[in-house]
This record gives structure tokens, C-alpha cells and sequence, in this order.
């Protein structure tokens, strides 16, 4: 007697996977074979956090950063931008791009403890720093305890 597995989502990561292939072919590879990159652009972000703020990095590396739009909207913060395209005008030919340009926005659900009043922003070798500083009643406080010898 011969015992069967069943197994629900073989078939479907089958589908999946030559649906990858199918689409592989046609969208993520040039005419050469080599793999192409999509072309919406969206700048990697860091987000730290301390006691006293948090502080958010962009990479906007080509961006004018007076073509950058930094909005405060009651609990949401946004980043606006775009990255134009170079066209070189200099009679030459492009042999493969990769770099993404265009348009771009990113935006944050700010927590409730954070003061949008205190947002700084500035700008260093291609990154976007945003500081945001906390709410005095959200910073941590320190309780000295008085210690009597009776």
C-alpha cells in the first residue's frame, strides 16, 4: 500500500514560483539577460531613539535638498522629494542605468510623546537628519532618595 503526504500549499508555491519565472522573464531582465532593477524610488530610512529624542535618517543622495518637503500634520510626519534624472547632453550614450530617480515620499506615525514644535532638520553628504525632541513629561526623571539615620 502506497501512503500519500498531502500537502495544501505545495501546489500553490509551484504556481508562485512559475509565476516568478514567467514574469522574471519578461519584467525583471533586459533584452541581454541581466537583471534590471524596478524603477520606483524610495530613500532608505534609519530611526533611532534616546531619552531625549529621536532622530530619523534619510538617503537622499542627488536630491536638492531645497527640493525636499519635510510636513507635520498632527501625528504624521512627511518627507517629500524627488531625484531628477541627469540626461547628459554631452553626446553620450548610457550603457546601463540602475540609479532610481523620480519622486518620493515617506511618512511616520509620530508617537504621542514627541514635541513636533522641536523638529530640526539638516542636511550632510547626501543625508537627511530630522530631530525630533521629546515632551518634558516624557523624559525620563531621576528621584533621589533622601536616606535619614534614625
Amino acid at each position: 500500500m502506497t501512503t500519500i503526504r498531502f500537502q495544501p500549499f505545495q501546489e500553490l508555491f509551484e504556481d508562485q514560483k512559475q509565476f516568478d519565472q514567467l514574469f522574471g522573464q519578461d519584467f525583471r531582465q533586459d533584452s541581454k539577460g541581466e537583471e534590471v532593477q524596478p524603477r520606483a524610488w524610495t530613500p532608505a530610512v534609519d530611526v533611532l531613539e534616546n531619552d531625549q529624542k529621536f532622530t530619523i535618517k534619510a538617503d537622499l543622495a542627488g536630491v536638492d535638498p531645497k527640493a525636499v518637503e519635510i510636513l507635520v500634520h498632527e501625528d504624521l510626519l512627511t518627507i517629500r522629494g524627488e531625484r531628477k534624472f541627469e540626461n547628459q547632453a554631452d553626446g553620450a550614450n548610457y550603457h546601463r542605468i540602475e540609479r532610481t530617480y523620480g519622486s518620493f515620499s515617506r511618512s511616520f506615525r509620530l508617537p504621542p510623546n514627541v514635541n513636533p514644535d522641536g523638529l530640526t532638520a539638516e542636511y550632510q553628504n547626501g543625508v537627511l537628519i530630522l530631530t525630533l525632541q521629546k515632551r518634558e513629561e516624557a523624559k525620563p526623571k531621576s528621584i533621589r532618595i533622601n536616606v535619614s539615620n534614625n
